[in-house]
């Protein structure tokens, strides 16, 4: 039975959970307590997935599917693959992070904000496992709504009008997502992604060519915009500033990255390979753009928002180069950026409860004062840049040495992020920790981590290594998603693990393919 309804229950738990909230007392700590109950809840039953989940067998697993509306035709279809698995659970894990990390940092309007951001909760995970078109974008517009209004009722400075912005940028091209959801429906009777993803590969919705590549970059600029991908990031780093922590560590890149894969390369494979070189050609500049941007930067959050731009830039790369190491890697980067990125996001949270600035040029020889802030703020650094052993090396790796042999020029330039982002790091680590302590930290004392933050930033710092150490374990459930479009099957029957479309490829390099098989 557990089995049976296990992604209702974790789709679904953190809804029950707001109506809930909805009615407990404002005073006193009742609605913080419940809602870590709820998210801690959440997590453990999406524990499940991962315990049950076979590697070795192709398609979605844990399905639900059942009529829901007859005229149109829409159907309660849940399930997950390799793809989705590993977001379910880092939705789930952030979420009790959310709840500790928001305890004493929103004080107003507490029941407003839990109740949105369980919602937001609800709304993430039933993007990763909609497969129903329709219910699929249900969930994705209600992913923009709780965000928008927590951003307009917390953000310190300019909040509403970072939340605007936000909502303009990304409810525009969902209007036109919803108007190429609606046309494949007219064609084929059918909102279910596995119907639409066979009648497309057989060519029988009598669809021209060219409709097929509007429709494609409908999907393409809808998702590509949460990604964000340059140019389309100008929302990022004014929500990243003005969302409270909880919400910015969701805010980039899971849900538009993972939809690029399902939907993208799902549905419109021969259309993703003929847009391969453009999407090539930006997230190189928006790694590089990002990294130098970054690099210039004196505040905290603005710096954290352009290393995001740049690191989310490498999971476009690996996407759209179309190697097997590549994908592996983008969806492996994809949860590094959502866990290193939230662990980072969290710590300057800290930093500004205890000194009320976000400017580095303030700070300056915290290591001594904060001892246990600054070892993890140095793990997560580290994990960011990409230190062996970390989780961050795996991703970044498999991305450039799968994408290497089909564009080495490109790769060489997108390195260059690499090297740029040590910099960044390193130099941000080094004016607010070490040196000669500045008059903030001399004039301003304040006690290193309390029992609730180490709470909070451990569990991270451990899963950070323990992707690193034991990174198998993850990619050979990512492996199984990515193997489920046909053509890598086809190319692996044939020694190949580079070349995933519909194109007839140059033989690989042998050497190059061992490499890829030992990743």
């Amino acid at each position: 039975m557990l089995t049976d309804h296990i992604l209702t229950l974790i789709t679904f738990v953190p809804t029950a959970g707001a109506v809930v909230v909805a009615f407990l007392p404002r005073k006193g700590r009742a609605i913080q307590v419940f809602t870590l109950l709820v998210t801690l809840a959440t997590f453990i039953l999406s524990l499940h997935l991962p315990a049950h989940f076979n590697s070795a067998q192709r398609g979605f697993q844990f399905e639900e599917n059942n009529p829901w509306i007859a005229s149109p035709a829409i159907r309660y279809h849940l399930g997950v693959d390799g793809l989705s698995l590993w977001l379910v659970l880092l939705a789930t894990f952030l979420g009790p992070i959310g709840a500790l990390v928001s305890w004493s940092a929103i004080k107003d309007r507490t029941k407003e904000f839990y109740f949105l951001f369980l919602l937001q909760q609800t709304a993430m995970i039933g993007v990763f496992v909609a497969l129903d078109l329709f219910l699929y974008y249900g969930f994705w517009e209600l992913s923009l709504v709780p965000m928008a209004i927590l951003i307009a009722l917390f953000g310190p400075n300019r909040g509403r009008q970072a939340a605007i912005k936000f909502f303009l940028y990304t409810f525009i091209p969902s209007a036109l997502f919803l108007v190429a959801i609606l046309y494949l429906y007219a064609k084929a009777g059918t909102f279910d992604f596995a119907q639409l993803q066979s009648a497309l590969a057989a060519g029988s919705l009598g669809i021209a060519p060219q409709a097929l590549s509007w429709l494609s970059l409908a999907f393409l600029v809808a998702f590509a915009v949460k990604v964000p991908i340059f140019p389309l990031h100008g929302w990022l780093s004014d929500v990243i500033q003005e969302a409270p922590t909880a919400m910015a560590m969701v805010v980039a890149g899971k849900l538009g990255l993972y939809s690029i894969f399902r939907f993208n390369l799902g549905l419109f494979p021969e259309q993703s390979r003929a847009i391969a070189p453009l999407m090539i050609v930006l997230a190189v500049i928006g790694i590089l753009y990002g990294a130098l941007i970054a690099l210039a930067q004196i505040d905290m959050k603005r710096l954290i928002a352009f290393s995001i731009l740049s690191n989310l830039s490498f999971c476009i790369l690996g996407i759209f180069c179309f190697a097997l190491a590549g994908l592996n890697g983008a969806v492996f980067q994809t949860l590094n950026e959502g866990l290193t990125g939230s662990a980072l996001l969290v710590l300057v949270s800290l930093l500004y409860e205890r000194y009320h600035s976000y400017d580095m040029t303030l700070y300056g020889g915290l290591a001594a004062r904060l001892p246990w802030l600054a070892t993890l703020f140095v793990i997560t650094s580290l994990a960011l840049i990409g230190l062996p052993l970390l989780n961050g090396f795996i991703g970044e790796f498999l991305v450039l040495s799968g994408s290497f042999a089909s564009h080495p020029r490109w790769v060489a330039a997108a390195a260059i992020g690499v090297i740029l982002s040590a910099s960044y790091m390193l130099w941000m680590v080094q004016r607010i920790f070490y040196g000669r302590e500045s008059s903030l930290i001399l004039n301003r004392p304040a006690p290193d981590l309390n029992f609730r933050e180490h709470v909070t930033l451990w569990p991270m710092a451990i899963l950070m290594l323990a992707m690193g150490v034991l990174s198998p374990y993850w990619i050979r459930g990512i492996q199984s998603g990515v193997l489920q479009f046909p053509a890598v099957a086809e190319r692996q029957a044939h020694g190949s693990t580079y070349v995933l479309m519909h194109a007839t490829p140059a033989p690989p390099d042998p050497a190059h393919v061992t490499g890829g098989g030992t990743q």
